[in-house]
């Protein structure tokens, strides 16, 4: 009998520059372990737990109607305030969230990485996934919340443009977790650049339409440098799915494309490289 049908032999790739996808795909049932668990651990020892899945972008969405839509009067396209701001700030907690919560995987797993071997992707694949169900649930709210101002005759949305809502969220995605997993790398040697995740975000949305809708700039250049913005497709197409307004354009189209193709490859490659030798330096 062969010996070596009782060993495995576990070795880096051939080829640092390698993605690597279908080995993560055959860990598809780790992949779910690990978002059941990051879902599980969000919540625990917190008075509400899940709950605040449904608070926070109530909430939230409360103070940008206080602030925005009231005080400041920034336009919100005909849609009822409260359903403009909580239909933004999903699409952007969403995307925000796959960022944030990726671009600490190597410093928060290391003591899993040195242990025992899997796919290193396993787990940005399964932060992105519960952030996917932070979506649904929030998209559940709005839903509710747009069949009610349909009911009383405040919006009238194309449900035609319906199916524009999954490229929204694959775009949102992908380009959260491949810059979340490019600053991961990173950060094995600049820990420092980890404070600034929360303050480029914060930075971000007010450069990008979250709480004021493309048809607030007219023109000139504040509107070409906004149509650039990887983040404004993503924004105006989502409310164009489900509110029925929005301005999309191909230039921003196509700046979100090229963008998000470029984060998440840069950043795969740049992760698997790292992942061969952060130990050492984490």
């Amino acid at each position: 009998m062969n010996e070596n049908n009782f060993h495995i032999h576990i070795e880096a790739g051939e080829s640092p520059m390698s993605m690597n996808l279908r080995e993560v795909w055959h860990y598809r049932d780790l992949i779910a372990l690990f978002t059941r668990r990051t879902f599980k651990l969000m919540y625990k020892q917190t008075i509400l737990g899940p709950l605040w899945i449904v608070l926070s972008p109530f909430m939230t969405s409360i103070i940008y109607t206080v602030i925005f839509g009231n005080m400041a009067g920034l336009s919100t396209d005909g849609v009822p305030k409260f359903l403009f701001y909580l239909c933004s700030h999903s699409v952007w907690a969403f995307f925000a969230d796959c960022l944030r919560q990726n671009s600490t995987t190597f410093l928060t797993n290391a003591h899993v990485f040195s242990k025992v071997y899997f796919p290193r992707l396993a787990i940005p694949f399964s932060t992105a996934l519960t952030a996917c169900i932070q979506l649904l649930i929030h998209l559940v709210m709005v839903f509710a919340l747009i069949l009610w101002s349909v009911f009383k005759g405040e919006l009238s949305p194309n449900w035609k443009l319906l199916p524009l809502l999954l490229p929204v969220i694959l775009m949102a995605g992908m380009m959260g977790l491949g810059l979340g997993i490019l600053i991961s790398s990173v950060t094995t040697k600049y820990r420092d650049l980890t404070f600034l995740v929360g303050f480029g975000l914060n930075l971000w949305m007010y450069l990008s339409p979250v709480v004021y809708p493309v048809s607030q700039l007219s023109g000139g250049l504040l509107y070409r440098l906004l149509m650039l913005n990887p983040m404004t497709a993503p924004m105006e197409l989502a409310r164009l799915a489900l509110l029925g307004v929005g301005s999309v354009t191909t230039v921003s189209v196509l700046s979100t494309l090229i963008f998000t193709a470029a984060a998440f490859t840069l950043g795969v490659l740049t992760f698997n490289k790292v992942e061969r030798t952060f130990i050492d330096t984490v």
